[in-house]
């Protein structure tokens, strides 16, 4: 039996917005980091709609000051709604240990990926079942902390 897109859309939005409730009652201590990863939470503009669009993802590398995200969406053939969110706009709001800043994301180039994938594999080998599963290629986004003002 084949689970419809919806139904595991919002058991995605359910597991994001409790994620998000335990980090946000316990001030991080719960949460922040999740199979060995750290945990930000991404804010995006919603290409539509225009509101704020909050998302609790995983960073398996941090490459210098870039943080590097998966759009995996669990090994889904659809890319997920924050990666359409932020082609649309790549400034973004990151919240990082219990800071918010504003950071650019973009795709990270084919080169950067022959250099990234075997380090996020080695992060969390899930990924790599997660690539191998959808039937388009997962990008990697780099964000970026954006420079003062």
């Amino acid at each position: 039996m084949r689970i419809s897109e919806g139904v595991v859309d919002r058991g995605f939005r359910a597991l994001n917005a409790v994620h998000r409730a335990v980090v946000t009652l316990t001030r991080g201590r719960l949460g922040s980091r999740a199979m060995g990863m750290e945990v930000i939470e991404l804010i995006t503009l919603g290409r539509r709609s225009g509101r704020a669009h909050r998302t609790m993802l995983t960073v398996p590398v941090v490459d210098g000051d870039s943080l590097v995200l998966v759009a995996s969406k669990g090994g889904d053939d659809r890319d997920p709604d924050w990666l359409a969110n932020l082609r649309r706009e790549p400034t973004v709001q990151v919240v990082r240990r219990g800071e918010t800043g504003e950071w650019r994301a973009r795709l990270a180039t084919p080169e950067e990926c022959d250099v990234l994938w075997p380090r996020v594999v080695a992060a969390y080998r899930a990924y790599d079942r997660y690539r191998r599963r959808a039937s388009r290629d997962v990008p990697l986004v780099l964000c970026e902390p954006s420079p003062p003002a």
